[in-house]
């Protein structure tokens, strides 16, 4: 029997068929499951705009800032990590693009970031954001960005970078779902660590944040979101580039400061 997170991606994406088109697997697979897999949350909740919290709530606890656990500002920040990891994981779905319309921001620039990116959203069909997403990252025989760590940093893909990075998650107690064929450098998966790492669902310390943050991250992906805003087949990405960039340029002076 198929759970409620599962039931929901379902109905959001207008049956079986079309949850497996979109998130670019065979119907018969998304058939058997009772629930939708670890590995297939983040693209499912960018596919439906149902949350990861609904879709796996086993996984996707929100923290609780009220006993101390997590502070309001890493809450913040693991909230924008996962954002940025959703959006690059795959397109977003109408409902996700409505909910992104209607975000509003403050005078900071990262609140002028926020809302660029809902009235890009509000301009946005997703019928228009999957065909950007597919000349972006996918292409006929590949996109015009490639966003993986190994790729910016040596100019191929699989490199060196990959193999230090699969050293660290072993350290961190990060473990690789046998069912994803994604290296671990893209740069969703490394937003959704440092969202899981700043929410506390990683036990980590500032200094393991701080150095992971440092070695796998900031050498390359303030890059790739500079080039997200200069892409030519980018308009509802160039603002999550524009986005993504200055949030990088945040961290960098927080962590910088907090040593």
């Amino acid at each position: 029997m198929r759970d409620t997170g599962l039931c929901q991606a379902i109905d959001a994406a207008g049956g079986v068929a079309q949850l497996a088109r979109k998130i670019g697997i065979a119907q018969p697979s998304v058939s058997n499951w009772t629930q939708v897999p670890a590995q297939r949350v983040v693209a499912v909740e960018a596919a439906t705009g149902v949350a990861r919290q609904q879709l796996r709530p086993d996984l996707y606890r929100e923290p609780a800032v009220e006993d101390g656990a997590v502070d309001s500002v890493d809450l913040a920040r693991a909230r924008e990590y996962a954002l940025l990891a959703t959006l690059l994981s795959g397109s977003p779905s109408q409902t996700l693009l409505g909910e992104i319309a209607a975000v509003t921001g403050d005078a900071t620039p990262l609140g002028r970031a926020h809302a660029a990116l809902g009235e890009a959203a509000s301009r946005a069909t997703a019928a228009q954001v999957e065909r950007e997403y597919f000349d972006l990252f996918v292409g006929l025989g590949r996109g015009e960005l490639l966003p993986y760590a190994s790729y910016y940093l040596t100019g191929f893909l699989n490199e060196r970078p990959l193999s230090r990075l699969r050293a660290d998650l072993a350290m961190l107690g990060i473990e690789r779902d046998a069912n994803i064929f994604e290296p671990e450098d893209h740069a969703a998966t490394l937003c959704e660590i440092m969202a899981g790492l700043a929410a506390a669902r990683f036990k980590s310390s500032v200094d393991e944040q701080h150095a992971f943050f440092s070695k796998h991250i900031a050498p390359w992906m303030g890059r790739l979101f500079a080039d997200m805003e200069n892409a030519a087949s980018a308009k509802f990405y160039r603002s999550v580039g524009a986005l993504g960039r200055l949030f990088l340029e945040i961290e960098t002076e927080a962590f910088t400061l907090a040593n």
